[in-house]
């Protein structure tokens, strides 16, 4: 069984994908049928990816959290056929109390309501089995990934959230009752790509292409707080727990691009180092940097341009922030033709 390969995740390009598509066509003169090396390294889920590599580029992806290097492992460097004769095994595997339900579930004491106690224990036993798989050689890179980023998939649709992590229910909604069933994530065609888990501003010292995409986050919410328990159940490293809501040590993974303290200096410094011909940056009205400061700063190194697209805004945004009052947002995409 195939599942849906898009998670609901903040700032996700899933809507934009025809504009952004268009936009790096028109500004960077590539046509269809051109291949080039395109850089997404602020890769959430991986919609962006996805869509260069079906078209036949190669891709370079990164994420600093673990879970989005997880589904873009899959995602980037799996090429069809992965063997999916394990689907049923994992789907039949008795349910266990690991780390999962001893910390995410109401019946365990934990007080925590992020999946029912059947769900938890389902959880983790697909997650233990396939970690002993994969220690004991039984499968390789690409199969463990393909089945951790598809457990990582499948899970999300079975949280007892609003949207996001920062938060669980009191109460279990609809969804969350539904009984887990693991599905395979679909296997995509074109080029194997490469994968990174690191900071951004460190890797761009290391890589280079044709294209970079960056996608930074806008504000101060932290990705690492607000998907805390998929970055457990990709890493299964039994982290301690702090909280209400079980929160992870994240001290290296909390972003300089969520600081209106830090955010220009780390975004100048990641144009500065990019060895790239054409840097494309999504960015809407309502970032932590504006307008002028993002031409200014990216006019230095080259020929500037910005395009814009309104959408409808992220679904937590207007259950989170009853102050927002707009449903719209405008996204730029401002372009640099680097020299």
């Amino acid at each position: 069984m195939k599942g849906k390969a898009v998670m609901n995740y903040i700032g996700s390009k899933q809507s934009l994908l025809d504009f952004l598509e268009t936009t790096i066509e028109e500004f960077t003169g590539y046509k269809e049928g051109d291949s080039f090396v395109f850089g997404d390294l602020f890769a959430g889920t991986g919609v962006v990816g996805q869509r260069y590599k079906e078209k036949g580029h190669s891709v370079i992806s990164n994420d600093i959290q673990y879970y989005s290097y997880v589904l873009n492992k899959h995602y980037i460097e799996n090429i069809p056929e992965l063997d999916d004769s394990l689907l049923e095994y994992f789907n039949n595997l008795n349910p266990v109390k690991g780390f999962i339900y001893n910390n995410y579930c109401e019946g365990s004491g934990s007080g925590r309501n992020y999946f029912t106690n059947e769900n938890g224990m389902k959880c983790d036993a697909v997650r233990i089995e396939l970690e002993r798989l994969y220690r004991a050689g039984e499968i390789n890179d690409n199969l463990y990934f393909y089945y951790l980023a598809s457990l990582i998939n499948s899970i999300d649709k079975y949280a007892n959230t609003a949207s996001v992590y920062g938060a669980f229910l009191k109460h279990i909604k609809k969804p969350a009752q539904k009984e887990f069933i693991l599905e395979l994530l679909p296997v995509g065609n074109g080029n194997i790509g490469k994968v990174y888990n690191e900071d951004i501003n460190e890797l761009i010292k290391k890589v280079g292409g044709d294209v970079l995409y960056i996608d930074p986050p806008y504000n101060n919410r932290q990705y690492c707080s607000n998907y805390h328990v998929l970055e457990t159940i990709a890493k299964y490293d039994t982290p301690k727990l702090r909280g209400v809501t079980g929160l992870r040590d994240e001290t290296y993974q909390k972003s300089k691009y969520c600081s209106k303290r830090t955010v220009i200096d780390i975004f100048e410094d990641l144009i500065k180092n990019a060895d790239f011909k054409y840097i494309i940056l999504s960015y809407n009205n309502e970032g932590l940097m504006d307008l002028k400061t993002i031409k200014d700063i990216m006019s230095k190194y080259g020929e500037y341009d910005f395009f814009t697209k309104e959408y409808r805004r992220f679904k937590a945004d207007r259950d989170e922030n009853r102050t927002i009052a707009a449903d719209i947002t405008t996204e730029y995409l401002h372009c640099l033709r680097k020299i």
